[in-house]
């Protein structure tokens, strides 16, 4: 309650007063004219979402799915199954960068809105099937470190902890909520939290974290940016992310089982014979 002045004034803003295109998805006038960030869709969709939760109002939900629709029929790419970093209206067939952290916060953002959005709401099946294509677009591109790359399409970028904490949560979030199969994605969720613990120190700072970044229009851009352990967009998501994997290796919906190989090297023939056993 005593928060309430606050929330109201940031809700009012949400919902009539920041920037929109004419279907009503919520935009930017930069870097250009009328731009979308696919950032964006956590900054708009969770509080979106919380405001329908909060007042029990059907159209603040489906407001936060209509801006799923209108900024995913923009900026995501179904062939690759990831979200450009940005789209300019003057320019909609302007080079696309697929910065993973933007994808990050596009998951995330479906993620929370699944969380509260009653399960009745027409549009909740477009939105599960939103973020189900785009986890597997994020999970085809996941390193053998169980990280994932700064440009995730590109793996000459660096290993970027950020986007890999958020895909490590919202993996092991969905397959804790039944949205996708644990038999398909536990085991690639477990990856990305080995991947994540080798960039926590023992004293706490999450390493290897991308600073903040900006729409850009070149890729040198996106490369060169440097992480820094000060970066305080890993932190929430590491936290999220051990978290969820605590929840997902005790969850009894299911078992987690631990594959071992022991390889036997038998000399045969004066050549070497390779046995695997699980």
């Amino acid at each position: 309650p005593d928060l309430k002045p606050m929330i109201d004034t940031c809700s009012d803003w949400v919902a009539n007063k920041q920037f929109r295109l004419d279907d009503g998805t919520m935009a930017r006038k930069r870097p250009q004219e009328v731009s979308l960030w696919a950032d964006d869709m956590y900054m708009s969709i969770p509080a979106l979402a919380e405001m329908g939760r909060l007042t029990g109002k059907r159209k603040h939900f489906d407001d936060a799915v209509n801006n799923v629709i209108g900024m995913s029929s923009r900026m995501f790419n179904p062939q690759l199954g990831l979200y450009t970093h940005g789209w300019h209206a003057n320019h909609p067939d302007a080079p696309r960068f697929y910065w993973a952290r933007a994808n990050g916060w596009a998951v995330l953002a479906m993620s929370d809105l699944l969380d509260v959005l009653p399960k009745d709401h027409p549009g909740y099946p477009r939105v599960l099937a939103q973020l189900r294509a785009s986890i597997k677009g994020i999970a085809e591109l996941q390193s053998g470190s169980g990280l994932w790359h700064q440009m995730i399409d590109r793996n000459d970028s660096y290993l970027e902890t950020s986007a890999s904490a958020i895909f490590t949560y919202v993996i092991a979030h969905a397959v804790n909520q039944g949205w996708i199969p644990a038999t398909t994605y536990g085991s690639i969720a477990q990856a990305g939290w080995a991947g994540l613990s080798t960039r926590i120190t023992a004293q706490g700072q999450v390493e290897g974290t991308c600073v903040g970044t900006t729409l850009a229009g070149d890729m040198v851009y996106y490369y060169h940016r440097p992480t820094s352990a000060d970066a305080l967009h890993g932190y929430g998501p590491a936290l999220l992310a051990g978290a969820e994997i605590i929840k997902l290796v005790t969850n009894p919906a299911f078992e987690v089982q631990h594959k071992v190989r022991t390889y036997h090297y038998l000399p045969k023939g004066g050549q070497t014979d390779y046995r695997e056993h699980h």
